[in-house]
């Protein structure tokens, strides 16, 4: 097993916070910042694997697919390859070629209501999507956060091929801040939904309430046989702001999560677990709470989305402006994180495989917190070990 990490210093500073400037377009190169990040003993986990990955790995900015996109948020992966990306601020979804790049809006969902950091945010793509056409989106509303399900009918001219959006879950908090957002179908063909607090602290200990959770639901929005609670689809709660969600090769579902003034997290998501916000941040060691599996400070970090490639997670820094690799031997880390792209491209919001040893990065320069520059925001092509 690998030696416990180092723990950082605390730092003072918001985990909603705006990056800094764009420094650059340069290649990709590890960060020589010390991450403050950290394995968590055993939960009830499957045991770890013999090895993880090599302790160091490697990033290649292969390409740009595409730029100029407009406040880019949710990406999901069709099953020829392209991308559908949903623009936060203006409520619409753009299909991006994954061979050059090629934009075409496919239609905007009625009834968003975009403001600080709600508005359109995740997309999914139905398991069943060769029979049934349709596209998932978590937006936020007038009056709560919502996930709706749309036909997309390819058929149609561009523009008019979204159907109305049929509802599938409702009554989540809404906030200036703290919506969460990310959605993504599992292993199991089941949906998953990362919720904030919006705001409102309590919420996240609260189980009668959709704010700061992890749902999960079936694709029709009903609870699953097997949640902790059989009339419920919250699956994990004590969640202060949740945007990234993947499953590793052993089906185990990772969460990244923003802290507030000390501690980012990575946690490993188990049924009906409490992971403490507001009475835990970062790795408390406090019975009945459940510790990330690994931490930042929140000015090197801030995550949203998350993937899983080449034996690792692959986290995206908003304020931190960079990519994390955490590489894994079963439910540990194996070696300490490493971070790329630094500063390079600014504010990085999602990150989605691209098959093999491949990823899409998007960044988020145009989101109201960045500084964007020439061609923001955009999608890049990685290649990463």
């Amino acid at each position: 097993m690998p030696a416990a990490l180092a723990a950082a210093v605390l730092v003072l500073a918001a985990g909603c916070s705006s990056g800094g400037d764009t420094s650059g377009r340069g290649s990709a190169g590890p960060s020589s910042s010390s991450p403050a990040a950290s394995p968590s003993g055993g939960s009830g986990s499957p045991s770890p694997s013999p090895s993880g990955p090599p302790a160091k790995g490697s990033v290649t900015v292969a390409a740009t697919l595409t730029g100029e996109l407009e406040s880019p948020w949710g990406v999901a992966a069709l099953p020829g390859g392209d991308l559908l990306v949903s623009s936060r601020d203006g409520g619409a979804i753009t299909r991006v070629s994954a061979d050059g790049g090629r934009k075409t809006e496919i239609g905007s969902v009625p009834g968003v209501a975009p403001a600080g950091e709600g508005g359109l945010l995740g997309l999914a793509i139905s398991p069943s999507f060769a029979s049934d056409q349709m596209v998932y989106a978590y937006f936020t509303t007038a009056s709560d956060n919502r996930i709706a399900r749309m036909l997309y009918d390819e058929s149609k001219p561009a523009g008019q091929q979204l159907g109305a959006p049929d509802t599938v879950l409702r009554g989540i908090p809404k906030g200036v801040t703290h919506n969460g957002g990310r959605i993504a179908f599992g292993p199991d063909k089941m949906l998953y939904a990362g919720t904030g607090e919006a705001g409102d602290t309590g919420l996240s200990q609260d189980k009668e309430s959709l704010g700061g959770k992890i749902l999960r639901m079936t694709p029709d929005g009903q609870p699953v046989h097997g949640n902790p609670d059989a009339d419920s689809v919250v699956y994990s709660y004590g969640h202060r702001n949740v945007q990234g969600l993947a499953w590793d090769a052993d089906k185990r579902l990772w969460a990244a999560e923003f802290g507030q003034n000390t501690w980012d997290e990575l946690n490993l998501i188990e049924p009906g677990r409490n992971y403490g916000w507001p009475e835990a941040e970062g790795k408390a060691g406090e019975a009945g709470f459940t510790d990330p599996v690994a931490q930042w400070r929140t000015e090197e970090a801030s995550p949203s989305g998350i993937a899983w490639a080449a034996g690792s997670i692959w986290m995206a820094g908003l304020r931190g402006e960079r990519l994390w690799r955490i590489p894994l031997a079963g439910a540990e880390p194996s070696a300490e994180p490493e971070a790329f792209l630094e500063e390079e491209y600014g504010r990085l919001r999602t990150v989605v495989p691209a098959g093999g040893d491949g990823l899409w990065l998007v960044t988020s320069e145009t989101d109201g917190r960045g500084t964007p520059g020439g061609g923001d925001d955009r999608i890049l092509r990685l290649e990463v070990r």
